[in-house]
């Protein structure tokens, strides 16, 4: 259960990363609002935000909460007791209840986790137009749509961005059996004095782990 949550969340921010543009439409103000959101995260040295992140349909759904921290090359997630770190190099995904440690080298999709990576996917093969204003817990955001161009799974990704901050607060996915996968971060930080080690795989830690590289 734990890891298919883990997968499902990667799922959501990988949207698009290997697709190639072809025959899209992308609406100018669209455009500007990820471009500039965009370029806001990338500039910063590190990010930090807290997400609650829930999957089901109309009858059952699933709710949880993670963390998530990246310095743009790499990247740590918890989420239900799994961790996955991405060094730069290896992805390591512990899950502490079962005490594995499965050790992967990352592909071109793993190596781009992160929100950058769904803001950047409007590039890839998704038509994209701007769909008004709504207010989330008191804050305006504006309203991106993205439909693929091509079947990939997909009925249609919604981004709802605060623009002023150039912050993306809430991403919802529907599928094409009409599962609906939502992440909402709060409490971003950025540019923070992280740990040398934060971003990397301690194989003492775990020796009463069964550890696995593929």
């Amino acid at each position: 259960m734990k890891n298919n949550i883990v997968r499902s969340f990667s799922i959501i921010t990988f949207l698009g990363i290997n697709l190639m543009a072809s025959g899209q439409t992308i609406d100018n103000r669209s455009k500007t609002i990820l471009d500039d959101i965009t370029k806001s995260y990338k500039s910063k040295k590190n990010s930090y935000f807290k997400f609650s992140y829930s999957t089901g349909n109309s009858k059952t759904s699933q709710n949880q909460t993670g963390i998530f921290y990246s310095d743009n090359t790499r990247y740590k997630l918890k989420i239900m007791g799994t961790e996955q770190i991405f060094d730069g190099n290896k992805l390591y995904n512990i899950n502490d209840d079962d005490k594995e440690v499965t050790i992967s080298k990352a592909n071109d999709d793993q190596v781009h986790f992160s929100p950058l990576s769904y803001l950047d996917s409007y590039k890839k093969e998704y038509n994209v137009s701007y769909s008004g204003k709504k207010t989330i817990s008191g804050i305006p955001v504006d309203i991106v749509k993205m439909t693929p161009v091509k079947a990939n799974g997909l009925k249609s990704v919604t981004l709802y961005i605060n623009s002023p901050q150039k912050k993306l607060i809430k991403l919802e996915q529907l599928s094409t059996n009409d599962e609906i996968a939502t992440i909402t971060i709060s409490n971003y930080k950025e540019n923070q004095t992280l740990s040398p080690s934060l971003f990397s795989f301690d194989k003492n830690k775990y020796q009463n782990y069964l550890i696995t590289e593929l």
